[in-house]
């Protein structure tokens, strides 16, 4: 009896014990997450990097869909998207002309290793800018298109103290009901309504759950996420040091569309129904306005013209002919009434030299584009 009466003192001991130690483990990380959220240590901790130190910065901006093959990863995190980025290695030499590229999938470098891209063709050019000093182009390319994501990009640019901005762009990146699809916009709601009414752009808000007034997505619980990924891209650092691969190169892919679908519509809108409304022209207007005297040269990027089935009606898979002559018209309206720097290529690249769709293209494409773009490099 009497064993019994101690046992049972001794299970009490210990329960009281473990639910002690339960409640200051509680209470304490109460007071940790308590301390993340009012410090807001994640932009602090996104710019703290192993890149342009232990290891060389990445020639363009981290993005992969197989992170083990690719030694890659896409993350939502800006801060730790430059800091990883070979631009943000050095303080500008005094002799350096500073050219940056902001576009889609295609200036990124979409099947092509990274010594390869528009970029590094610019630079393999070793060109000089009207002043004498050395032209050095950077990739601020980013896939997904949308001319709100270039804006996001080119406006978070300005901090690299450019003498040149060259954003590519083409039809896809500008209806107005495209802006919000691209991920890096979405998974940034804050950063995206601000860049929204700072320049006052017509897009739907309702489409962005802002995290702003959630307390719990501001904890170390709430984004662990960003911080694994911020993790993440240090380690695959180690690898893209070791293998200067940042980006999976399959054997074999599927080719561009040839012959064409008998589709004349183009995002919801039929035969003329496409107008300067519908467009985001206004997103071109305010990056003028954001770069606050740093030129910027628009160019309406080159594109795969089929000579398959429907192609009367279609020019490739993405556009119709009706949309995109439409397109280009007012592109160029809106360019000259402007007084824009801008250049149309829409078709100054051969059709073999077009990869896995309408607007990627071989090394041989991003050198023949280099080409064509040097002359307005140099000339600047």
């Amino acid at each position: 009896m009497e064993a019994e009466t101690v046992g049972k003192t001794a299970n009490s001991i210990t329960g009281r014990m473990i639910l002690r130690i339960l409640g200051k483990t509680l209470v304490l990380l109460v007071c940790i997450n308590l301390l993340y959220l009012l410090l807001n240590p994640l932009p602090w901790i996104g710019r703290l990097s192993i890149y342009n130190s232990i290891v060389p910065g990445r020639e363009r901006l981290p993005y992969g869909d197989d992170p083990s093959r690719s030694f890659n990863l896409s993350l939502t995190q800006m801060d730790a998207m430059f800091a990883s980025h070979i631009i943000s290695s050095t303080q500008e030499p005094a002799d350096e002309y500073r050219v940056l590229l902001i576009g889609d999938s295609a200036t990124w470098g979409y099947l092509l290793p990274p010594d390869q891209t528009l970029a590094e063709q610019l630079n393999s050019l070793q060109l000089t800018s009207r002043d004498g000093r050395k032209v050095h182009v950077f990739n601020l390319g980013y896939p997904t298109m949308s001319a709100t994501k270039d804006l996001m990009f080119l406006e978070r640019s300005l901090a690299y103290d450019p003498d040149l901005i060259i954003w590519l762009f083409t039809l896809e990146s500008m209806p107005w009901t495209k802006q919000l699809d691209s991920p890096i916009l979405t998974l940034n709601p804050e950063a995206t309504l601000d860049l929204m009414r700072a320049n006052d752009l017509p897009i739907p808000a309702s489409k962005l759950k802002a995290s702003q007034d959630n307390l719990w997505g501001q904890t170390i619980f709430g984004q662990k996420r960003e911080l694994a990924d911020w993790a993440r891209l240090q380690i695959y650092g180690l690898l893209w040091a070791a293998t200067s691969v940042d980006h999976e190169i399959p054997a074999t892919y599927n080719q561009r569309m040839e012959d064409l679908p008998a589709d004349p519509n183009f995002q919801g809108y039929g035969p003329g129904e496409l107008e300067e409304p519908d467009l985001a022209f206004d997103v071109l207007r305010a990056s003028l306005d954001a770069a606050n005297g740093v030129p910027i040269l628009f160019v309406n990027e080159p594109m795969f013209i089929s000579q398959g089935l429907n192609s009367d009606l279609r020019y490739n898979f993405y556009y119709p002919r009706w949309a995109y002559d439409r397109y280009r018209e007012l592109l160029a309206e809106n360019a000259q009434t402007a007084g824009w720097r801008f250049v149309d290529l829409w078709d100054m690249l051969p059709a073999s030299v077009f990869t896995d769709s309408a607007i990627h293209y071989s090394a041989e494409g991003a050198r023949l584009l280099a080409l064509d773009l040097a002359i307005y490099i140099s000339g600047q």
